[in-house]
């Protein structure tokens, strides 16, 4: 049986392994591991109950770790009615993707069976699960969302990302952009000041009003969170950015998380004054140049099919939206999903 710890205060050890099983599976993602998942349940998920189950080795160290929450889904925005349900801890507001538990190839079927128990007689809502946990869900779990999640191999370096002319493309705009005046920063974590989050959400507002008639997720109620992931950053881990200047002025700002040999890019925002000049086109080019020579292998673009990520040679990686429905309240979040796919 598993060890359960009920708060996100964890020993600095069992930090350090569940970090380590994340880093060392290629399937790892920054959403599965410790920084994410404990800096949202102290910020976005505060005051949920919640549980990091924890099997251990015969040495003492981390084997398998499942962080779960007990949350109340809402059966439909116009009805009150909320089901209680159990579901990946680090979920929810702040749109984490790749989510799953981080564990050691032996331990999957007894992580798989306890998963199975623990969720027999409650509905079980996995979102945004990666491919690579299916093997863990249990009997009678339904897929019922999919999301699209274009990621990039840098394995051959930048320049053999998209076609010949969409680099020839990014070089002209580079160009265009220097004798603007516009020049080109990389923050590795560790580096970057607490106002950069304020300047990446002005930007990022700006250019949503737009674009999209300011319509984001991406918010300032989501800062606490972000504060504290920059607060956690060490080198080679955590939050780091691209930013763009014309002359003494912030123009662009993309944030992304790096950890082991990935990174994932989350959030962005740029002046649309520059549009013109495919500042934001430049901008991802220049994070994926500076990860690349830092020896980055994935350059992750997240949930989305936006046609740029394909420009950059991205392939799609499918995460997985499950559901294990129990009982009336189970019924009607299997029926509302079942609606949402018929419209």
């Amino acid at each position: 049986m598993p060890e359960i710890h009920r708060t996100p205060e964890l020993d600095g050890e069992l930090v350090h392994d569940w970090r380590e099983l994340v880093d060392q599976d290629p399937d790892g993602s920054w959403f599965a591991g410790p920084d994410w998942v404990l800096a949202w349940w102290r910020t976005l998920g505060a005051g949920q109950p919640g549980e990091v189950a924890v099997w251990r080795g015969p040495d003492g160290r981390a084997e398998a770790v499942l962080p779960l929450a007990a949350v109340r889904l809402r059966a439909h925005r116009r009805l009150p009615v909320e089901v209680p349900a159990l579901t990946l801890l680090g979920t929810g507001p702040g749109a984490a993707d790749h989510c799953g538990p981080a564990v050691r190839p032996h331990r999957r079927a007894e992580v798989a069976a306890w998963l199975a128990e623990r969720s027999r007689r409650t509905t079980l809502w996995l979102p945004g699960l990666d491919a690579a946990h299916d093997d863990l869900l249990p009997p009678g779990a339904r897929p019922v969302d999919r999301s699209a999640c274009p990621r990039a191999d840098l394995t051959d370096g930048p320049d053999r990302l998209g076609s010949r002319d969409f680099r020839a493309a990014n070089r002209r705009a580079h160009r265009r952009l220097a004798a603007a005046g516009v020049s080109f920063h990389w923050l590795p974590p560790g580096t970057a000041e607490p106002g950069l989050l304020d300047d990446l959400l002005h930007l990022h507002r700006l250019r949503r009003q737009a674009v999209a008639g300011g319509a984001s997720s991406f918010a300032a109620d989501r800062l606490p969170l972000h504060r504290q992931l920059l607060r956690g950053a060490a080198p080679g881990r955590g939050p780091a950015f691209q930013i763009a200047r014309h002359r003494d002025e912030l123009v662009g700002v993309l944030y992304g998380f790096r950890w082991a040999d990935r990174f994932a890019y989350y959030q962005t925002g740029w002046d649309p004054r520059w549009a013109a000049e495919s500042l934001g086109t430049a901008l991802v080019d220049a994070a994926i140049r500076n990860c690349a020579a830092e020896g980055v292998r994935t350059f992750d673009f997240l949930r989305g099919r936006e046609p740029y990520k394909y420009r950059f040679g991205a392939v799609d990686r499918t995460d997985t939206g499950w559901l294990l429905p129990h009982g009336p309240g189970g019924a009607l979040l299997a029926l509302k999903h079942r609606l949402r796919k018929a419209g």
